[in-house]
């Protein structure tokens, strides 16, 4: 079958062996690649029950078939695993350049398991992997550790393309349950803790470089597409938006529809919300847009802060989930400071969503009288002071290191603690959204705002937001075509230009396999059934599948709220939808695809 490897990589850490194995066409044909493959082989590879940090969770990156070719919005890899601040399916995307590298070693996935006996960087190629000591960059930080590791191990054999890495920072090493994976600097697989299995593992660094390129059904019919596509998006409002502010804007559009969280999800609206802004991102910092390869969005701000105490400090971002984590959630007035704990927490390897998140849940801890610690909303440097903790696990940071399910419990606040099966949710309030509450309840990751993007039709008037009754079938609409999204690795925001009928081709051009849309929403449905069983296997409980009770509870400024009763009920839906019972639980058995 066109348009994918074949073959899989699987690498023994403990042994420090390397096997290449072929992968029938068949699961290519039921699960296509990316998500669908990763995903068959988290399961029927990883051990039931087994612990996150344990050595024989397996970690996996993965690339689509689209990955390399001409394709806009290409250019992203996956990472899958069981989560360790979940104890559930794992999977978490980057863009970049870093992809390209990977797909360059000519293999749909790389499979890690075992456990190194000391720090390793591993050097991957179409002929297998070599085994490096890292002893001396273990500890240091993301952006070092990167050019360190791409410095010593890029290779010049003839016909190889440019190398690329995958680090983890001081985070990873120290196992914090919401650490990440690191490429291009500023690039992040952000979500799940993927970077605590890899310092499970003793693994710093991946550094991928070869000369394999896929081969497509219809190349020429690829570039054509594309061609047109370039054409036929010029002018669209949605590209752009993103191109001309990024995901920034949506701090006013979130503001504007008191969906904004606020004050540790109090409230749906901040007061200060111009001075952080992408206005005033745009108009205090030297901003420039920014894209990966393979796009023509560019929704990226390579941003440069101008002026006051962090003048001259540089980096991509801050994306709008940052600046509602620690803006929104923690009070924080100024996007040049925003900036500032974004550096931070990227050099660290911490993901800056779970972090703002647990920042405003200290505070909220500290005023409630339950812990003891010098911290207030809106205090940068006892926020920085913090990260760091969290990131060294010292003191107050090892018992926020291991998680909000952890911390509610250890400081009695688990009636405040805002978070779906461990995973806090980003920055869309499910009171004012409550397809977003539908969409984090729903969520094989814990809470997210990716797997179906569903505020994108509740912000836009496709469907009213207070509205219950049909909303978990547009959901599932958005869902599965996400889904295949995530077997392509497509970014999400191609979604208003990639319809059914345009996804159809692009598989049938690069695979030469004929779906239609219904065949498509199978297949994603086949795919959601078997992560559903993984979490199953796993001890996912039918409470798991909720939102917490602090966010049934009316936003202090609006008084707006989603009812337990209308959750419930799009939950319903929603399983019924799937093909599923009442309870969420799945047939035992795929039908076939």
């Amino acid at each position: 079958m066109q348009g994918f490897y074949g073959r899989i990589l699987k690498i023994n850490l403990n042994e420090k062996t390397f096997q290449a194995e072929t992968v029938n066409d068949q699961v290519y044909e039921k699960y296509l690649g990316g998500k669908g493959l990763a995903s068959h082989l988290l399961y029927e590879l990883n051990p039931p029950g087994v612990g996150p940090l344990d050595p024989d969770n397996c970690l996996i990156f993965a690339t689509g078939p689209i990955t390399g070719s001409a394709i806009w919005g290409s250019c992203r890899y996956g990472v899958f695993t069981k989560s360790p601040q979940t104890g559930l399916y794992a999977e978490s995307y980057s863009g970049g350049k870093v992809a390209e590298a990977i797909d360059s070693t000519g293999f749909d996935a790389i499979l890690i398991q075992g456990k190194s006996q000391a720090p390793t960087l591993l050097a991957i190629h179409p002929e297998g992997v070599d085994f490096h000591a890292a002893n001396d960059i273990w500890g240091k930080e993301t952006y070092e550790t990167e050019d360190i590791a791409i410095e010593r191990y890029s290779r010049s054999d003839r016909g190889f393309r440019k190398p690329g890495a995958v680090v983890i920072g001081p985070a990873g090493e120290n196992m914090v349950s919401f650490s990440v994976i690191e490429n291009d600097y500023w690039r992040s697989a952000g979500r799940t803790g993927v970077g605590a299995v890899m310092g499970s593992k003793k693994l710093k660094a991946l550094v991928f470089q070869g000369n394999r390129k896929r081969q497509l059904f219809d190349d020429r019919a690829i570039k054509k597409m594309s061609k047109e596509l370039t054409l036929k998006a010029k002018d669209n409002p949605g590209v752009l938006a993103y191109r001309t502010l990024g995901t920034p804007m949506m701090v006013k559009i979130l503001n504007n529809a008191n969906a904004f969280p606020t004050r540790y999800w109090s409230d749906g609206k901040y007061e200060q919300w111009e001075k952080i802004s992408a206005d005033a991102l745009h108009e205090q910092c030297d901003v420039k847009p920014h894209a990966c390869l393979k796009c023509f969005m560019a929704c990226g701000r390579m941003t440069t802060v101008q002026h006051g105490r962090h003048a001259g400090l540089k980096l991509e971002g801050p994306e709008y989930e940052t600046i509602f984590a620690f803006g929104g959630l923690c009070l924080i007035d100024s996007i040049e400071e925003i900036i500032y704990l974004n550096d931070i927490c990227d050099r660290l390897g911490i993901d800056t969503i779970t972090a703002g998140n647990l920042c405003g849940f200290t505070i909220e801890a500290v005023r409630r009288g339950k812990v003891e610690y010098p911290i207030d909303y809106g205090d940068v440097d006892a926020i920085a002071g913090l990260l760091k903790l969290i990131a060294k696990r010292e003191g107050i940071g090892d018992v926020l290191a291991r998680g909000i399910k952890y911390v509610a419990k250890e400081w009695n606040l688990e009636e405040i603690a805002v978070h779906v099966k461990g995973m806090e949710p980003p920055g869309y309030d499910p009171r004012s959204l409550k397809g977003m509450g539908l969409a984090y309840a729903a969520s094989d990751r814990g809470a997210c705002h990716l797997r179906a993007t569903f505020y994108k039709p509740e912000l836009t008037g496709m469907i009213k937001p207070e509205q219950i009754e049909g909303k978990a079938a547009l959901f599932l609409e958005f869902e599965h075509r996400l889904t295949i999204f995530d077997t392509l690795i497509f970014c999400r925001f191609y979604r208003d230009l990639y319809p059914w009928e345009e996804l159809e081709q692009v598989i049938y051009n690069i695979t030469g396999l004929k779906a239609d849309e219904e065949t498509l929403k199978a297949k994603a449905s086949a795919i959601s059934s078997l992560i559903r069983r993984f979490n199953l296997r796993e001890g996912l409980n039918p409470e798991d599948d909720r939102l917490p009770k602090y966010l049934h509870q009316p936003q202090k400024d609006t008084g707006k709220v989603i009812s337990e009763e209308e959750l419930g009920r799009m939950m319903k839906d929603y399983f019924l939808l799937q093909g599923w019972d009442e309870n969420g639980n799945p047939p035992a058995v795929d039908p076939g695809i």
